[in-house]
């Protein structure tokens, strides 16, 4: 057998090799896939995939402006209510706004991963990075908020020596230096690059370009450029070596990162230890509030406190429901790489997480009547822009925004 003159000749054979043996197997799975209805019209698999993902992009779409709506309403209302400036509602407000990244920044590059782009890998990554960091923001801001639950009501006398709002902006803060740490982490090294570029250079290097509208190509930029630039219509067909140098290949949030750092790190480490400390957390001060109704010294002030430790509790209670299904994936995809997977299983997982920035705000609405009256109030006024309602449905002063007593 006659072995190639060059590493090059090698190279082009080996992709011949593997594009054959992919178009092969193509060909086998699509020959049988498809159903047949009573009429005898015969379906693809294909279009009934595209319409999922249409549906999943739709719903997706929805769930962005929603959640960005909510949001900026309960931003804007801590905002006009001097009365709901406390330290725990400027806490709810932040949270608002990690879910506000969440509508306007999270979901639409949701939605780019899933098309599976090929894009620059170090554009893959920053793409893939930001939920990580929104995610970890709002566990670490949960976390913050159960502290200042349980200080006030563990030491209701110095409760407003220690905790002031100065220091509390400075803990948000840290909390928002470490979110960026743990979810921009990958970008310092700890990714799939090797693994990117073995996998998806065959397919990139014969990918025709005529087939595409858009091509995302980065050069002359180091390490493939931190984000990708972009050529509109045809160029030609390129390079194996640009192709390599480019870090070019399929872009998808798995694509990116290891399954050992979505386990180990976020999800055990970054996800469920803080979980497990705010269970510690809740389980500590429900039962000191249970001690102070046994013995009949719970005012009325602490009751207070107990509702909203319970809206709080809620809110971890849905953080836990909406997020953990997408772990228990990424756990099977570890433990089981051979195991067939499911898109619609996993664009459902995805919605379900991204679901979660829009329950916040409604937990407040429902649970905290002030609260719930404020931003009816406001949503009448500067959405509406309706304020002769406001009589029948806010009829409590201290819910008004501070300019309307001015302007009677």
């Amino acid at each position: 057998m006659r072995r190639p003159s060059s590493p090059c000749a090698s190279r082009d054979l080996f992709a011949q090799r593997l594009l054959s043996k992919r178009s092969r197997q193509l060909l086998i799975s699509q020959a049988g896939t498809g159903w047949r209805d009573q009429a005898g019209t015969q379906h693809s698999w294909q279009g009934w995939m595209m319409d999922l993902y249409l549906g999943f992009v739709f719903l997706e779409g929805l769930l962005a402006v929603a959640i960005v709506g909510t949001n900026l309403l309960v931003c804007a209302t801590v905002c006009l209510h001097r009365e709901l400036r406390s330290v725990t509602n400027c806490l709810v407000a932040c949270l608002a706004l990690a879910d506000l990244g969440v509508g306007a920044l999270a979901i639409p590059f949701s939605m780019v991963l899933s098309m599976q782009l090929t894009v620059c890998f170090y554009t893959c990554l920053f793409l893939a990075c930001f939920p990580l960091v929104t995610t970890q923001f709002s566990i670490l801001l949960l976390l913050l908020i159960a502290l200042n639950a349980h200080l006030k009501i563990r030491l209701p006398s110095s409760y407003a020596v220690h905790v002031r709002k100065g220091r509390m902006l400075a803990a948000v803060g840290l909390c928002w230096l470490l979110s960026l740490l743990i979810g921009l982490s990958p970008m310092m090294g700890w990714n799939r690059l090797r693994q990117y570029i073995e996998v998806n250079q065959t397919l990139a290097a014969s990918f025709p370009a005529e087939r595409a509208a858009v091509v995302l190509i980065a050069r002359d930029q180091p390490y493939g450029g931190f984000l990708s630039k972009v050529y509109p219509g045809t160029r030609e067909e390129p390079h194996y070596s640009q192709v390599h140098d480019g870090h070019l290949g399929h872009c998808s949030f798995t694509s990116a990162f290891t399954p050992e750092y979505l386990i180990y790190f976020v999800f055990l480490a970054c996800t469920l230890l803080p979980l497990v400390a705010l269970g510690g957390i809740y389980a500590d001060l429900f039962w000191v509030v249970r001690g102070h109704l046994l013995s009949r010294t719970c005012q009325v002030a602490k009751r207070g406190e107990l509702q909203m430790a319970r809206s709080l509790l809620l809110l971890v209670g849905i953080f836990c429901v909406c997020w953990i299904p997408l772990h228990v994936i990424y756990c099977f995809r570890l433990l089981c790489p051979s195991c067939q997977s499911y898109a619609a299983l996993d664009r459902l997982a995805v919605l379900l997480s991204h679901l979660n920035s829009l329950a916040n705000p409604l937990v407040y609405a429902m649970r905290k009547k002030d609260f719930g009256l404020a931003l009816r109030s406001v949503f009448l006024r500067y959405v509406l822009c309706w304020p002769r309602l406001r009589g029948c449905c806010c009829p409590s002063a201290k819910v008004h925004p501070q300019g309307w007593s001015s302007r009677r």
